[in-house]
This record gives C-alpha cells, structure tokens and sequence, in this order.
C-alpha cells in the first residue's frame, strides 16, 4: 500500500492493498462523480455539498486510489467538541465492490483520526440498509427514525397548500400552532431547555443524516447551514423540525431535494410543521422535488396516509428506517 505524502496524512498502515490514499480536493470532483452515478438511488447529497466538504474545518474527504485512479472515498467530521468522528459519503466504484475496498478505506480512516485527532473517543455515522449480527457486534445501536420519502411538483403543491389547510379545518383537523425561531432562539432553545433534550432521540439533533449533541460548537456548525427551524412552543418544546433548503440531485434534470428532520411524538403538530415548512419555502421550491422525512418510527404509517390522501403527493418509498451508530475508536 502506498501512502501520499502529505502533512495531513503522513503516517504507515499495515493493510493487505496496493491502494494510494490523499486527500480530496478541487481537482478530483468529476472522477468521485464518475464513481458515484448509482449512489443513494439518486439522492445523492455529495455534489451540492463536495466543494464545503473539502475547505471545511475538521473534516477531511480523503479517497483510496488504485493505480492512479479513485475507487473509493469517504469523509471524517470532528464534532462535538472533539469528542466524536462522524463517518460520511462512504463509496466504492461500482467495480471495485465486494472486494473488500470499503473495509480498507474505513480502517485507514480510522488510523489517520487516531493520529491526527487523538481526543476523539467515538466514531458515529447513520444508515438505512438493514443491520444484521455483524453490525451489532460493531456498534451500538443509539437510536432509529422511520423514512418517509415523498415526491411532487414544487409548484403544482404550492399552489394547492392553501386548499389543503381549509381542507383540514373543514374535517376538524385545524393546522396546530407552532413558531419558526431565528438563528438567536434557536441557540436558547436547543442549548438551555432540557425539554427539548429529551424530545431528541439519544438526546441527539440528526439533522440531514449528520447526528450532533446539542453543544455549542455544535450549534455554530447548524447555524452555517441555511436551515429552518420550527418547534410548537419555545418555553415547552414538544415537537421540533428542521428543514434543509432544496438543493440539486443527479436523479434528473430540474431535480431538488428537501430533508426535514421531525422530532416528536404529537402527529398533528407533526403534520402543520410539515405544511409550516414547505409554506416557509414557497418562494424557493421550484421543479420536481425529492422530499425525505424522518419521524418516529411508530408514526410513519398516519404520517404517510396524511401525505397520500390529503397532501395528494406520491409515497416514492416503503417503509425503511435511519440508525444512528456509534462504536469506540
């Protein structure tokens, strides 16, 4: 195996490969593209996000090379004030799977935290495929949401939100109360209410697959993001959402994706917060939209024959779920 020279990662690891590894840069977008094309059903998040990623602080997207060529990548985020490694974007070229490949870009980027980042004492990411017996020896399980998946024209939805509200106060199901908070409230809310803690799953914000503490560093993380934030009550917050503002996915032409993470178990202030965010951003939602929720698991079923039968939107996807995971490093 051949290590790249390189300040950041100029270290020896003991594998079994003749794979180079650096560091990801401006250069390597349209080669990590090529091996990315059947990523995440077309969801895949990492073309809006790859030129952050790689001039962001404390992450580093570092790829596996075999002879002179991208196989595989994947990125390591410090968070939580050091104490935690978020594993993120984990892919292999489509000939290059089942040899293993994965593994070996997994445990090098293990080996480069433990040098680089020697404070951090747990590795966490989130997935969605099903965990069997090795996984659980692995990990430890912290939490699950349920995924519910939807897809509808930007527009044509729009343009039908008001009739949906009167819909649901004529069948006696009034849009429930709730306040969107600025970046100030936000910070109060989510760093000094212990309410809202326990609303969280494993008293973590997931916030678009990437799982936080409810920190201060943390927060200065979120509010970079142009997110949306919605609760039922600032003093009493029961039900809290974040909304992602849409961005463009490799699925078609004229594609976006929204993420709404939903926190909560009261389904009707779930479902006004649904509508809350998408009246949020009217303005901004355009072409044919990829909208993933998370919810409680136990809510997924109404959650999905609200969307279906009053929202008039296509349920995309059965019911999967999202794990949160986490091991010792």
């Amino acid at each position: 195996m051949k290590i790249e020279t390189n300040p950041a990662i100029d270290m020896k690891l003991s594998l079994d490969s003749e794979l180079e590894f650096t560091v990801a840069t401006e250069m390597d977008f349209e080669e990590i593209m090529s091996i990315s094309k059947d990523v995440y059903g077309g969801l895949d998040y990492l073309p809006a996000r790859y030129q952050t990623w790689i001039h962001q602080p404390n992450r580093t997207v570092m790829l596996a090379k075999k002879d002179g060529k991208v196989i595989a990548l994947q990125s390591v985020y410090i968070i939580d004030e050091g104490e935690t490694v978020l594993v993120e974007g984990l892919r292999v070229a489509p000939t290059e799977r089942g040899k293993g490949v994965a593994g070996i870009i997994q445990k090098y980027c293990t080996e480069f935290v433990k040098k680089k980042y020697p404070d951090v004492k747990v590795i966490r990411l989130t997935r969605d495929d099903k965990l069997g017996p090795k996984d659980f020896k692995k990990y430890r399980l912290l939490s699950k949401q349920g995924i519910l998946l939807v897809r509808f024209n930007a527009e044509e939805l729009c343009s039908r939100l008001g009739d949906i509200v009167a819909q649901m106060k004529a069948a006696g199901t009034d849009m429930r109360p709730y306040v969107v908070l600025d970046q100030n409230e936000v910070q109060d809310v989510v760093l000094n209410n212990e309410i809202l803690h326990e609303v969280l799953p494993n008293k973590t914000i997931i916030q678009d697959w990437q799982p936080f503490k409810p920190l201060q560093s943390n927060m200065q993380l979120l509010m970079e993001k142009d997110l949306h934030w919605i609760v039922d009550h600032i003093q009493i917050p029961n039900v809290v959402s974040l909304c992602t503002s849409p961005f463009r996915i490799p699925i078609g032409e004229d594609w976006y994706y929204l993420n709404i993470d939903l926190f909560g178990k009261d389904l009707s202030h779930l479902k006004s917060q649904f509508i809350g965010h998408l009246q949020n951003l009217m303005q901004n939602l355009r072409g044919s939209i990829m909208c993933q929720m998370f919810l409680e698991p136990s809510l997924w079923e109404d959650m999905a024959d609200f969307c279906k039968n009053i929202m008039d939107v296509e349920i995309a996807r059965h019911y999967t779920e999202q794990y949160l995971l986490e091991s010792d490093i």
